[in-house]
């Protein structure tokens, strides 16, 4: 590998900024996603000019979030560049929605002079950022030399996909990137990372004792975890839920592995299959709150899990796990295959049965909600559109965040596709949703539609200037209806806004095309229709601003469980009382 010079002479020089982006390169590097400044831009400028694709951002949270759903699409780490300070504060909070996620991501940042930081002394953006990042990341490296820059960016590319991956933090002082070594002496600190994930078996015995309580299972239940997406095992695990006949709940970004209307699918009747299950294997899952922590009335509380999961540590972190198996998911698939003797695991037909009947019933009431269509537009008249297009579509990829447009886009779009369905995740984060859409149009080349209530969209709405900019294949919905939640909440005392209240009467549409992109007004499902087949079939940049009926939805759509309960408005006493 050759390393870019700065001259050709016979004493060539190289500096920190070319074996930064000789690092990167030497390790298949293809992408970067970031927002320059000092002390970065020329780090970007060369990357590009070396043949690393560099996406300019708007915000460094935005590009922090397109480098973690570009990790999570890929298996390979994204990276984030940001500059020092406030611009690698902004990127943070992507770092650590990457790590709770369990995406790899890199988020390299510049940062001021170390003897400067360390003695305060009130150097430019002065922030010891190593020690703000290690909180919220897998892990954090400083390279205080510009040999250790190749040493630092293999560290962090076999951290962030090692194991459980994560958000890795590269610290790189600006002094780093502008100091100067002989060509040669710089190429030979470089290090390409040699099988960075290497595959994690089980132990037999482990194995052993899960197909065990699996066989005396007379309500078992698979659930599948974004980590079962993301491990890209998907015919192993295709082949042991539909040889055993076992049924499966999906979480929301697992949904696709197996097409949503799958017969064992148990979607549909998943509170159900949650209460009644005996014996349950989490597949990339883990007993979070999005699980109910596997609490009972949620969960049967004689319930015995068995836990795949690659990280040790994340067995009985809620419940006894009482098969841990230990390792990759497509190993331990792989292992359960050669290990079970035929027919050995099989689900009763009973269970079966019981969860299809209830699945019907659950259908049938899901059939006659959409068959409503009341105007002003609700929230599942809106979405049902969007499903009917994007069955046309399977090579769509869907983002999606909010409150109430998450959990009624959860409920109402089906999937077919593995990966093809990123949303707010462990964290519950809103902000992601253009930075997703970036990340997937780019990394996957394939067209995104991303469904955002307003006020999630309100967060990363100005890289609609990014989209079109780059021309990227995004078709952003946004179900408006003037409010976080909703749109009608009243402010008692005074004639400002309500904490809720967002502006009614805006036009998001008209927002897009001051950037050159297409803009869409739909104020009845079939107008939604209409504009998402006409965007999709243009396949640039385009927003379809939906009107919801202000009333629609519900305080924190479907966690308002977690609200703490306290004295509401109504009832504090006015002055006048």
């Amino acid at each position: 590998m050759t390393t870019s010079t700065l001259q050709t002479a016979e004493n060539p020089r190289t500096d920190g900024y070319h074996l930064a982006v000789d690092a990167l390169k030497l390790n298949d590097i293809q992408t970067i996603y970031g927002v320059v400044g000092i002390p970065i831009t020329d780090l970007a400028r060369l990357a590009q000019a070396s043949g690393i694709r560099y996406l300019g951002f708007r915000h460094e949270s935005d590009a922090g979030h397109a480098a973690a759903a570009a990790g999570f699409l890929t298996k390979k780490p994204g990276v984030c560049l940001t500059v020092s300070a406030p611009g690698f504060l902004n990127g943070l909070v992507a770092l650590a929605n990457a790590t709770r996620n369990c995406f790899p991501m890199i988020q390299i940042s510049g940062s001021s002079e170390r003897h400067l930081v360390d003695l305060k002394q009130g150097d430019y953006e002065e922030l010891d950022q190593l020690a703000a990042a290690e909180p919220f990341a897998k892990a954090a490296y400083r390279v205080s030399r510009v040999e250790d820059i190749g040493l630092g960016i293999a560290r962090a590319i076999r951290t962030a996909v090692s194991g459980r991956p994560g958000g890795v933090y590269l610290d790189i002082p600006a002094a780093v990137l502008g100091e100067v070594v002989d060509a040669a002496a710089g190429a030979a600190t470089l290090r390409r990372v040699v099988d960075p994930a290497p595959r994690q078996l089980p132990a037999p015995e482990a194995v052993d004792r899960a197909i065990e309580l699996l066989a005396g299972a007379q309500r078992p239940l698979v659930v599948l975890g974004k980590g079962a997406a993301y491990a890209q095992a998907d015919d192993q695990i295709r082949e042991f839920v539909e040889s055993t006949g076992i049924p499966y709940v999906p979480m929301s970004m697992a949904k696709g592995l197996l097409p949503d209307g799958h017969p064992q699918s148990a979607a549909t009747a998943r509170s159900l299959a949650l209460r009644r299950s005996d014996v349950v294997m989490l597949v990339g899952a883990r007993l979070n709150w999005l699980l109910n922590h596997g609490q009972a009335p949620q969960w049967n509380p004689d319930a015995k899990f068995i836990q795949v999961d690659i990280a040790p540590e994340e067995m009985d972190s809620n419940q006894p796990i009482a098969a841990p198996l230990v390792g990759d998911i497509g190993s331990v698939f792989d292992l359960l295959a050669e290990r079970a003797k035929p027919g050995q695991i099989a689900a009763p037909a009973a269970w079966r049965d019981e969860l299809a009947a209830r699945s019907a019933r659950n259908v049938a009431k899901m059939a006659e909600r959409l068959k409503a269509d009341p105007h002003p537009m609700q929230f599942i008249g809106a979405l049902k559109a969007v499903r009917d297009v994007l069955h046309e579509h399977p090579e769509v990829y869907l983002v999606n965040e909010g409150a109430n447009a998450l959990d009624t886009a959860r409920n109402v779009i089906d999937m077919q596709v593995p990966r093809h369905r990123l949303d707010s995740g462990t964290w519950g984060v809103m902000g992601i949703g253009m930075g997703y859409a970036i990340a997937a149009a780019v990394e996957k080349g394939a067209p995104v539609v991303a469904v955002e209530g307003d006020s999630a969209f309100g967060f990363s709405g100005m890289e609609l200037e990014t989209i079109c900019r780059y021309q990227l294949p995004v078709v952003t919905v946004v179900l408006n209806n003037g409010g976080v939640y909703r749109g009608d909440d009243v402010n008692p005392l005074e004639t400002d806004p309500s904490p809720t209240t967002l502006m009614p009467e805006a036009r998001h549409d008209q927002m897009i095309e001051a950037f050159g992109g297409k803009g869409y007004r739909a104020t009845t499902p079939a107008d939604v229709a209409a504009a998402l087949t006409d965007a999709l079939a243009a396949g640039g940049p385009a927003l379809i601003d939906c009107a919801i009926d202000p009333s629609a939805g519900t305080e924190s759509g479907h966690i308002a469980h977690l609200n703490p309960k306290g004295i509401t408005v109504g009832n504090i006493a006015s002055p006048e009382q």
